[in-house]
């Protein structure tokens, strides 16, 4: 099975400690990248690889300020290797973007009117029974 990619610079301690859950979903995301699309939106094919990205940047997120199972050098060498996203996590240590699904979401040159995406809006602010699915990830809903 390939490694994750890195750079020739070894990974500090505790490496082998995550390196087995990010093989993982590096396999995941390549099943999802050359997964057929045939029948689905242009949009909806991205969908699958938005939510491993998702699920890689959290993976590291929550090891490193909810657990606290990994050292700074570690999480430092995973967002300097690309394997999290520093932007999202930045946005996930921010008050009400906690749960934010991807940076689309809350990028308003992406939209008709210059709003966040459909599925900022609160549950509750919705009509009952509505069911939301962002047009950007698949998102059903991020805003808690």
């Amino acid at each position: 099975m390939p490694k994750v990619r890195r750079s020739r610079k070894p990974p500090p301690d505790g490496w082998e400690l995550i390196e087995p859950t990010l093989e993982e979903l590096e396999q995941k995301m390549r099943e999802a990248e050359t997964e057929p699309h045939e029948g689905k939106r242009k949009q909806e094919s991205l969908w699958p690889i938005f939510k491993i990205h998702h699920q890689k940047s959290r993976y590291i997120y929550d090891l490193f300020y909810r657990r606290k199972a990994i050292s700074r050098e570690l999480y430092q060498y995973c967002l300097n290797e690309k394997i999290a996203d520093a932007n999202l996590i930045a946005k996930w240590k921010k008050t009400g973007y906690e749960n934010l699904c991807c940076l689309r979401c809350i990028q308003t040159r992406d939209t008709n009117f210059a709003t966040n995406c459909i599925c900022r809006v609160p549950k509750s602010k919705l009509e009952e029974g509505r069911i939301v699915e962002c047009v950007h990830c698949g998102c059903r809903g991020c805003s808690g």
